[in-house]
Protein backbone atom coordinates (compact mmCIF):
# COMPACT_ATOMS: atom_id res chain seq x y z
CA UNK A 1 0.00 0.00 0.00
CA UNK A 2 1.23 3.22 -1.24
CA UNK A 3 0.07 6.45 1.18
CA UNK A 4 0.14 9.63 -0.71
CA UNK A 5 1.22 12.72 0.98
CA UNK A 6 0.38 16.71 0.05
CA UNK A 7 2.50 18.42 2.09
CA UNK A 8 5.43 17.90 -0.17
CA UNK A 9 7.00 14.74 1.41
CA UNK A 10 7.78 11.40 -0.38
CA UNK A 11 5.35 9.21 -0.63
CA UNK A 12 5.82 6.41 2.12
CA UNK A 13 5.40 2.28 1.88
CA UNK A 14 5.06 0.14 4.41
CA UNK A 15 7.86 -2.62 4.66
CA UNK A 16 7.14 -5.59 2.22
CA UNK A 17 6.47 -8.74 4.00
CA UNK A 18 9.40 -11.14 3.29
CA UNK A 19 8.71 -13.18 0.57
CA UNK A 20 7.57 -17.05 1.68
CA UNK A 21 10.26 -19.37 0.11
CA UNK A 22 8.03 -22.88 -1.23
CA UNK A 23 9.57 -25.62 -3.06
CA UNK A 24 7.84 -28.60 -4.99
CA UNK A 25 10.34 -31.69 -5.25
CA UNK A 26 6.90 -34.01 -6.54
CA UNK A 27 6.00 -34.85 -9.97
CA UNK A 28 4.96 -31.92 -12.34
CA UNK A 29 1.54 -33.34 -13.15
CA UNK A 30 0.20 -32.25 -9.14
CA UNK A 31 2.23 -28.92 -9.55
CA UNK A 32 -1.19 -26.93 -10.15
CA UNK A 33 -2.49 -28.52 -6.35
CA UNK A 34 0.66 -27.31 -5.04
CA UNK A 35 1.26 -23.56 -6.75
CA UNK A 36 -2.05 -23.28 -4.94
CA UNK A 37 -1.26 -24.35 -2.02
CA UNK A 38 1.62 -22.07 -1.69
CA UNK A 39 -0.63 -19.25 -2.75
CA UNK A 40 -3.18 -19.94 0.18
CA UNK A 41 -0.51 -20.38 2.80
CA UNK A 42 1.09 -17.20 1.86
CA UNK A 43 -2.49 -15.27 2.13
CA UNK A 44 -2.65 -16.89 5.61
CA UNK A 45 1.19 -15.99 6.78
CA UNK A 46 0.22 -12.62 4.83
CA UNK A 47 3.01 -13.00 2.80
CA UNK A 48 4.18 -12.97 -0.92
CA UNK A 49 4.72 -16.84 -1.44
CA UNK A 50 7.19 -17.90 -4.86
CA UNK A 51 7.00 -21.46 -5.36
CA UNK A 52 9.79 -23.08 -6.86
CA UNK A 53 10.15 -26.72 -9.22
CA UNK A 54 13.71 -28.16 -7.02
CA UNK A 55 16.09 -29.91 -9.47
CA UNK A 56 18.06 -31.29 -6.30
CA UNK A 57 17.19 -32.20 -2.57
CA UNK A 58 20.24 -30.20 -2.17
CA UNK A 59 17.69 -27.39 -1.73
CA UNK A 60 15.76 -28.78 1.20
CA UNK A 61 18.91 -29.92 2.64
CA UNK A 62 20.57 -26.82 3.52
CA UNK A 63 16.97 -25.57 4.63
CA UNK A 64 16.66 -22.71 2.11
CA UNK A 65 12.87 -23.17 2.24
CA UNK A 66 9.47 -21.95 4.51
CA UNK A 67 7.86 -24.61 3.14
CA UNK A 68 8.26 -28.08 0.92
CA UNK A 69 6.44 -30.45 -0.78
CA UNK A 70 8.94 -33.45 -0.66
CA UNK A 71 9.03 -37.04 -1.26
CA UNK A 72 8.92 -39.11 2.60
CA UNK A 73 11.98 -40.54 2.01
CA UNK A 74 14.46 -37.49 2.09
CA UNK A 75 12.29 -36.52 4.71
CA UNK A 76 12.90 -39.42 6.69
CA UNK A 77 16.41 -39.15 5.65
CA UNK A 78 17.21 -35.53 6.62
CA UNK A 79 15.17 -35.68 10.01
CA UNK A 80 17.22 -38.75 10.92
CA UNK A 81 20.40 -37.17 9.97
CA UNK A 82 19.62 -34.30 12.37
CA UNK A 83 20.48 -31.74 9.69
CA UNK A 84 17.71 -29.94 9.45
CA UNK A 85 14.24 -29.33 11.37
CA UNK A 86 11.33 -30.23 9.59
CA UNK A 87 7.41 -30.60 10.60
CA UNK A 88 5.12 -32.64 8.50
CA UNK A 89 2.39 -30.35 8.87
CA UNK A 90 -0.04 -31.64 6.42
CA UNK A 91 -0.99 -34.09 3.43
CA UNK A 92 -3.62 -34.92 0.46
CA UNK A 93 -5.73 -37.49 1.23
CA UNK A 94 -6.47 -38.43 -3.01
CA UNK A 95 -10.18 -39.26 -4.80
CA UNK A 96 -10.74 -43.06 -5.49
CA UNK A 97 -12.37 -45.88 -2.78
CA UNK A 98 -8.86 -47.36 -2.93
CA UNK A 99 -7.47 -44.58 -1.24
CA UNK A 100 -10.46 -44.98 1.63
CA UNK A 101 -10.34 -41.24 3.11
CA UNK A 102 -6.81 -41.82 4.31
CA UNK A 103 -3.71 -39.68 3.55
CA UNK A 104 -2.34 -42.89 1.18
CA UNK A 105 -1.02 -43.90 -1.95
CA UNK A 106 -0.03 -46.92 -3.85
CA UNK A 107 2.69 -47.94 -6.74
CA UNK A 108 1.24 -49.37 -9.50
CA UNK A 109 3.58 -51.88 -11.40
CA UNK A 110 2.94 -51.62 -15.12
CA UNK A 111 3.93 -53.40 -18.05
CA UNK A 112 3.56 -52.58 -21.63
CA UNK A 113 0.00 -54.35 -22.39
CA UNK A 114 1.25 -57.03 -25.01
CA UNK A 115 4.15 -58.29 -22.28
CA UNK A 116 4.08 -61.42 -21.59
CA UNK A 117 4.37 -60.97 -17.63
CA UNK A 118 1.68 -60.79 -15.18
CA UNK A 119 3.26 -60.64 -11.79
CA UNK A 120 6.36 -59.07 -10.24
CA UNK A 121 7.89 -62.53 -10.25
CA UNK A 122 7.72 -62.64 -13.93
CA UNK A 123 10.25 -59.21 -14.00
CA UNK A 124 12.98 -61.27 -13.21
CA UNK A 125 16.19 -60.21 -15.70
CA UNK A 126 13.94 -57.18 -17.08
CA UNK A 127 14.62 -53.30 -17.72
CA UNK A 128 13.63 -51.66 -14.71
CA UNK A 129 13.02 -47.96 -15.26
CA UNK A 130 12.03 -45.85 -11.95
CA UNK A 131 11.98 -42.02 -11.77
CA UNK A 132 14.97 -41.35 -9.06
CA UNK A 133 16.46 -43.32 -6.49
CA UNK A 134 15.25 -41.04 -3.55
CA UNK A 135 11.53 -41.66 -4.76
CA UNK A 136 9.75 -44.16 -2.45
CA UNK A 137 6.72 -44.63 -4.94
CA UNK A 138 9.18 -45.51 -7.93
CA UNK A 139 12.41 -47.32 -6.25
CA UNK A 140 12.37 -47.75 -2.62
CA UNK A 141 8.77 -49.52 -2.31
CA UNK A 142 10.05 -51.77 -5.29
CA UNK A 143 13.11 -52.63 -3.63
CA UNK A 144 11.11 -53.66 -0.98
CA UNK A 145 8.91 -55.68 -2.51
CA UNK A 146 11.14 -57.39 -4.05
CA UNK A 147 13.21 -58.15 -0.59
CA UNK A 148 9.84 -59.56 1.03
CA UNK A 149 9.67 -61.97 -2.29
CA UNK A 150 13.87 -62.98 -1.26
CA UNK A 151 15.29 -61.70 -4.86
CA UNK A 152 18.93 -60.75 -4.74
CA UNK A 153 20.53 -58.17 -6.82
CA UNK A 154 20.63 -59.91 -9.90
CA UNK A 155 17.09 -59.61 -10.13
CA UNK A 156 17.52 -56.28 -11.55
CA UNK A 157 19.47 -57.18 -14.93
CA UNK A 158 19.40 -53.00 -15.99
CA UNK A 159 18.00 -50.12 -14.54
CA UNK A 160 17.41 -47.29 -16.21
CA UNK A 161 16.91 -43.67 -14.13
CA UNK A 162 14.27 -41.39 -15.97
CA UNK A 163 13.69 -38.45 -14.05
CA UNK A 164 10.02 -38.51 -13.12
CA UNK A 165 7.22 -40.71 -13.17
CA UNK A 166 5.81 -39.77 -16.90
CA UNK A 167 9.38 -40.54 -18.14
CA UNK A 168 9.19 -43.95 -16.63
CA UNK A 169 5.77 -44.44 -18.31
CA UNK A 170 7.07 -43.27 -21.61
CA UNK A 171 10.15 -45.80 -21.70
CA UNK A 172 7.67 -48.79 -20.80
CA UNK A 173 5.08 -47.88 -23.48
CA UNK A 174 8.20 -47.46 -26.47
CA UNK A 175 10.14 -50.96 -25.02
CA UNK A 176 12.94 -49.08 -24.18
CA UNK A 177 12.09 -50.77 -20.55
CA UNK A 178 9.89 -53.49 -19.29
CA UNK A 179 8.26 -52.61 -16.23
CA UNK A 180 8.41 -49.59 -13.67
CA UNK A 181 6.66 -48.78 -10.37
CA UNK A 182 4.49 -45.60 -10.80
CA UNK A 183 2.63 -43.19 -8.26
CA UNK A 184 -0.80 -44.04 -8.65
CA UNK A 185 -1.95 -40.63 -8.55
CA UNK A 186 0.92 -39.95 -11.14
CA UNK A 187 -0.34 -42.82 -13.37
CA UNK A 188 -4.16 -41.57 -12.28
CA UNK A 189 -3.57 -38.37 -14.10
CA UNK A 190 -1.09 -39.27 -17.28
CA UNK A 191 -3.85 -42.19 -18.27
CA UNK A 192 -6.60 -38.61 -17.63
CA UNK A 193 -4.29 -36.61 -20.14
CA UNK A 194 -3.83 -39.76 -22.29
CA UNK A 195 -6.54 -42.18 -22.47
CA UNK A 196 -4.89 -44.44 -24.85
CA UNK A 197 -2.12 -45.22 -22.02
CA UNK A 198 -5.46 -47.76 -21.16
CA UNK A 199 -4.46 -50.02 -24.37
CA UNK A 200 -0.75 -49.72 -23.93
CA UNK A 201 -0.26 -50.61 -20.68
CA UNK A 202 -1.06 -53.13 -18.43
CA UNK A 203 -0.98 -53.15 -14.13
CA UNK A 204 0.29 -56.21 -12.93
CA UNK A 205 0.59 -55.77 -9.10
CA UNK A 206 0.20 -52.48 -6.94
CA UNK A 207 2.55 -51.96 -3.84
CA UNK A 208 1.18 -50.51 -0.61
CA UNK A 209 -0.64 -48.91 0.34
CA UNK A 210 2.05 -46.03 1.68
CA UNK A 211 1.42 -42.43 3.81
CA UNK A 212 1.36 -40.21 0.80
CA UNK A 213 4.07 -37.34 0.44
CA UNK A 214 4.31 -34.68 3.66
CA UNK A 215 3.97 -30.86 3.39
CA UNK A 216 6.96 -30.13 5.52
CA UNK A 217 7.74 -26.75 7.34
CA UNK A 218 11.08 -25.33 8.53
CA UNK A 219 11.08 -25.19 12.16
CA UNK A 220 14.06 -22.80 11.93
CA UNK A 221 12.24 -20.73 9.46
CA UNK A 222 8.63 -20.65 10.30
CA UNK A 223 7.94 -20.23 14.26
CA UNK A 224 5.01 -22.70 15.94
CA UNK A 225 2.28 -20.47 15.34
CA UNK A 226 3.24 -19.79 11.77
CA UNK A 227 3.24 -23.24 11.36
CA UNK A 228 0.32 -24.05 12.62
CA UNK A 229 -1.23 -20.82 10.30
CA UNK A 230 0.43 -22.88 6.96
CA UNK A 231 -1.32 -26.31 8.08
CA UNK A 232 -4.48 -24.53 8.72
CA UNK A 233 -4.59 -22.79 5.30
CA UNK A 234 -3.86 -26.75 3.61
CA UNK A 235 -7.12 -27.69 5.50
CA UNK A 236 -9.37 -25.50 4.43
CA UNK A 237 -8.79 -25.16 0.86
CA UNK A 238 -11.32 -28.05 0.06
CA UNK A 239 -13.78 -25.51 1.61
CA UNK A 240 -13.55 -23.27 -1.06
CA UNK A 241 -14.97 -24.17 -4.44
CA UNK A 242 -12.39 -22.99 -6.74
CA UNK A 243 -9.98 -24.35 -4.81
CA UNK A 244 -11.80 -27.70 -4.65
CA UNK A 245 -12.06 -27.77 -8.16
CA UNK A 246 -8.11 -27.40 -8.95
CA UNK A 247 -7.46 -29.80 -6.12
CA UNK A 248 -9.59 -32.17 -7.68
CA UNK A 249 -8.21 -31.68 -11.43
CA UNK A 250 -4.72 -33.49 -9.73
CA UNK A 251 -6.91 -35.82 -8.00
CA UNK A 252 -7.10 -34.73 -4.36
CA UNK A 253 -9.97 -34.43 -2.04
CA UNK A 254 -8.48 -32.83 0.74
CA UNK A 255 -5.59 -32.28 2.91
CA UNK A 256 -5.21 -33.65 6.34
CA UNK A 257 -3.31 -33.43 9.81
CA UNK A 258 -0.42 -35.82 9.55
CA UNK A 259 2.73 -35.99 12.22
CA UNK A 260 5.97 -37.70 11.95
CA UNK A 261 4.71 -40.73 13.45
CA UNK A 262 2.79 -41.64 10.60
CA UNK A 263 5.55 -42.13 8.28
CA UNK A 264 6.63 -45.43 10.35
CA UNK A 265 5.91 -47.28 7.81
CA UNK A 266 8.38 -45.54 5.15
CA UNK A 267 11.01 -45.92 8.05
CA UNK A 268 10.33 -49.87 8.11
CA UNK A 269 10.38 -50.32 4.76
CA UNK A 270 13.45 -48.62 4.12
CA UNK A 271 15.29 -50.45 6.97
CA UNK A 272 14.58 -53.62 5.32
CA UNK A 273 15.66 -52.32 1.65
CA UNK A 274 18.89 -50.64 3.54
CA UNK A 275 19.68 -54.44 5.07
CA UNK A 276 18.53 -56.60 1.66
CA UNK A 277 21.50 -56.31 -0.28
CA UNK A 278 19.23 -54.36 -3.10
CA UNK A 279 20.48 -51.10 -2.72
CA UNK A 280 23.24 -50.03 -5.48
CA UNK A 281 26.66 -49.05 -4.14
CA UNK A 282 26.18 -45.64 -5.51
CA UNK A 283 22.76 -45.06 -3.36
CA UNK A 284 24.30 -43.48 0.09
CA UNK A 285 27.23 -42.02 -1.59
CA UNK A 286 25.08 -40.10 -3.99
CA UNK A 287 22.95 -39.15 -1.46
CA UNK A 288 25.74 -37.71 0.93
CA UNK A 289 26.95 -35.58 -2.62
CA UNK A 290 23.89 -34.25 -2.57
CA UNK A 291 22.74 -33.17 0.64
CA UNK A 292 25.88 -33.15 2.60
CA UNK A 293 28.17 -29.67 2.31
CA UNK A 294 30.92 -29.87 0.42
CA UNK A 295 34.79 -29.34 1.73
CA UNK A 296 35.94 -25.89 0.89
CA UNK A 297 37.74 -25.71 -2.12
CA UNK A 298 35.84 -29.33 -3.38
CA UNK A 299 34.00 -29.35 -6.92
CA UNK A 300 30.82 -31.11 -7.54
Amino acid sequence: MTVAHDDGLAAWSPPRAPTLRVASHLAPSVLPAYALAARRIGDRLDRPAELVVAASYDRCASDVDHICFVCSIPYLLLSRAGRIRMEAIAAPVLRGRRYDRRPIYFSDVIVRADSPWHALDDLDGRVWAFNEPYSHSGFIVALHALALRGATSGFIREAIEAGFHDDAIRLVVDGSADWAAIDSQVLDLAVRRDPRLRRELRVIDFLGPSTIQPVVASARRLNAAQRSLARDALLGMHADPTDRLILRSTGIDRFVPVADADYDDIRGMLEVVSTSGLLPDWWWPRWRALTEPQPAGASN
